[in-house]
């Protein structure tokens, strides 16, 4: 595959003088995995001579700055106790511009599939995710045809999903005319990660075992059940319609649209695998908790509010039972409140949060989380929403993202990963599902 050319590297800074000092940093961010999440936009032409002219993306770039000051910091320690916390130093996001001769853009999204290729070529490289490193790449790469692809990379200590996706709604807005957070547009950020405090020592209570956050079983991880962490991953993109989701829903009485999508993926996964009946299989998820908590937090909360939940069963339940079981397992997986956010908090407080277990994930497993509240429309910088928005790569073997499919109302897209001798078998017995389910 022909490489990028790069054009241009520089530093892009807050349009206005921002605060200084630091942002200090919650359990729930020190506990997020220490890296970049890079995902990408593709946006098709509108023919116009400032189609994402460099001078205008960089312009509204500082000017969202101002607002999400933390970004153009560096990631820091607290001198007196070593803590990670976020250094405002002003000193700016890493801003490249980029060309593409090999592809145009209906070409690409017809072969993109988030891998590591992929990561490499579409967005910046990023330095070791450890102080002081900068907190926001964005690479700028014009394609054969006159498209563009943002490529983005945030680290992932400072901002969950909703977070990113936030900043990249009011730097839209800005470069489509509007005036920043706070004046009608998308709302302002909240830094103050304090909301999410561990209680004080004698008040604190960990309620809640919070296997997520723990090291797996050597039992499951060095070949129980279904074996350990894959070393490798196929990667796949899979669309369902508007008309497959309802008759999925139908079959999964009261569920979102996430639990009964990621339902039927872990059927068929477990399938696909061929997992042993009596296998232990886990299904991973991630949930919001801005919500969820008492009080709740602020809508602008600007940080780490996700929390590792997840459900356990056989591999027998899983496949020997309509979709809607495995349904109801993702439910427990979904459902967490205020006492189980604030044991976790508790639970981080007395262990090294900054040093969890990372690895990947048995090949008995899934870990599935939901992008279906990233609004494309509101990905529109001024010359139309994205054709397609999602990870540029998958972290190891059984990740699932479900998104919003562009341009497909009630449609779902599907970014998933397995081990690369699971994925034909996967994709076949997906198929067959999707068919039975419109069939009966």
């Amino acid at each position: 595959m022909a490489m990028v050319e790069l054009l241009s590297t520089e530093l892009v800074v807050p349009a206005e003088e921002t605060p200084a000092g630091a942002v200090w940093l919650s359990n729930l961010d020190l506990a997020a995995r220490r890296g970049y999440t890079p995902t990408v936009y593709f946006y098709r032409t509108n023919g116009k001579p400032e189609f994402f002219e460099t001078d205008a993306v960089k312009d509204s770039l500082a000017r969202a700055l101002v607002s999400f000051y933390p970004l153009a910091g560096r990631l820091g320690l607290d001198a007196a106790t070593g803590r990670v916390q976020i250094d405002c130093t002003g000193e700016g996001a890493v801003f490249v511009t980029a060309r593409w001769e090999q592809y145009a853009l209906d070409e690409l999204v017809g072969e993109f599939v988030p891998c590591d290729e992929m990561r490499a070529l579409l967005v910046p490289p990023t330095p070791a995710p450890n102080p002081p490193c900068p907190l926001l790449f964005a690479q700028v790469t014009r394609l054969r045809c006159g498209g563009v692809v943002l490529g983005l990379a945030l680290h992932h200590s400072v901002v969950d999903a909703r977070s990113a996706a936030h900043f990249v709604e009011t730097w839209a807005s800005i470069a489509r005319g509007g005036a920043g957070a706070g004046a009608g547009n998308p709302l302002p950020p909240c830094f103050d990660h304090r909301l999410l405090s561990a209680r004080p020592p004698g008040a604190r209570a960990v309620a809640y075992d919070h296997p997520e956050y723990k090291a797996e079983a050597p039992a499951a991880a060095d070949g129980g059940a279904g074996g350990g962490a894959a070393a490798g991953y196929a990667s796949a993109i899979v669309t369902l319609s508007k008309a497959q989701v309802a008759a999925l829903k139908a079959r999964c009485a009261g569920a979102s649209t996430f639990r009964a999508v990621v339902a039927l993926v872990w059927q068929c996964a477990c399938r696909a695998r061929a997992l042993p009946a009596d296998a232990e299989t886990r299904l991973f998820s991630m949930v919001d908790m801005r919500a969820r908590l008492a009080p709740p937090l602020p809508p602008g909360y600007f940080g780490n509010a996700v929390v590792r939940t997840s459900a356990l069963a056989t591999a027998g339940e899983v496949t020997g039972n309509p979709v809607g079981y495995a349904a109801r397992r993702a439910l427990a997986a979904t459902s967490p409140g205020d006492d189980y956010a604030r044991s976790l908090v508790d639970y981080l407080e007395g262990v090294d949060a900054m040093n969890l277990p990372r690895s990947g994930i048995s090949r008995a497993h899934l870990r599935a989380i939901s992008w279906m509240g990233m609004s494309l429309h509101d990905s529109d910088f001024g010359w139309g929403a994205p054709v397609f928005m999602g990870p540029a790569l998958m972290y190891y073997s059984g990740f699932v993202y479900v998104m919003q499919a562009p341009g497909k109302e009630g449609a779902v897209a599907l970014a998933l990963s397995l081990e690369p001798e699971s994925m034909p078998e996967f994709r076949k017995v997906f198929a067959q599902e999707l068919a039975r389910l419109q069939a009966i």
